[in-house]
């Protein structure tokens, strides 16, 4: 069933299947997501979606960095010299984990926040502007039948790890996400009672 969208449609009641999908969004691990990955022009539909978010002041302060083909494993190879000459005691296994952690799904997006200081818009907002654009990432992978994760992990907080991939100065990641097509089914996952978290103002007595 299809729904309207549209100044035509602004009278138009949603069809159930928008929210249906949302509310049955799940991650898949990135060591379950094979090939293929998403093609060309549907990267690029994938990153038109995450670039329609909230941006306060029309700042666009995020930018993405794809990791795909060769660079994905010669990413991850300098990631793991790092890491190896950083964790001297990590044995073999470790460092050869951190020799795929680019290199696992088929894509991968790095979500850069460009935030910097404004005379009108926090950086706090700017750095949440960037977080929706890698939900926008998640949603629209899925959307099209693939399996994502957002992720962090030590790279993207360790500045040297930055500059390795390509970070700007007071550029800062924001989540990895990976990319393909799920090797196993999802698994679904405790999720918060609304009881819980959902409340409503009402003036002091």
């Amino acid at each position: 069933m299809r729904f309207a969208i549209g100044p035509e449609s602004a009278n138009v009641r949603l069809m159930p299947e928008p929210i249906e999908f949302l509310k049955s969004r799940k991650s898949i691990s990135a060591q379950f997501l094979g090939p293929p990955g998403p093609s060309e022009a549907e990267l690029a539909e994938i990153l038109t979606v995450a670039s329609r978010v909230p941006d306060h002041g029309k700042l666009t302060p995020w930018r993405f960095i794809l990791f795909k083909g060769e660079g994905r494993t010669l990413a991850s190879t300098a990631l793991a010299r790092l890491f190896a000459a950083d964790h001297p005691e990590a044995d073999e296994k470790q460092v050869a984990e951190e020799g795929r952690r680019l290199a696992r799904a088929p894509v991968v997006v790095g979500v850069v926040s460009t935030a910097a200081p404004h005379p009108k818009i926090p950086e706090f907002e700017q750095l949440l502007s960037a977080g929706n654009a890698a939900m926008g990432i998640l949603n629209a992978a899925n959307a099209l039948g693939y399996g994502a994760q957002w992720t962090t992990g030590w790279i993207a907080y360790d500045r040297r790890a930055g500059d390795l991939l390509g970070l700007k100065p007071a550029e800062r990641f924001v989540a990895f996400v990976h990319i393909g097509t799920p090797t196993a089914p999802p698994i679904e996952r405790p999720r918060p009672n609304l009881a819980d978290i959902v409340s409503e103002w009402r003036p002091a007595d």
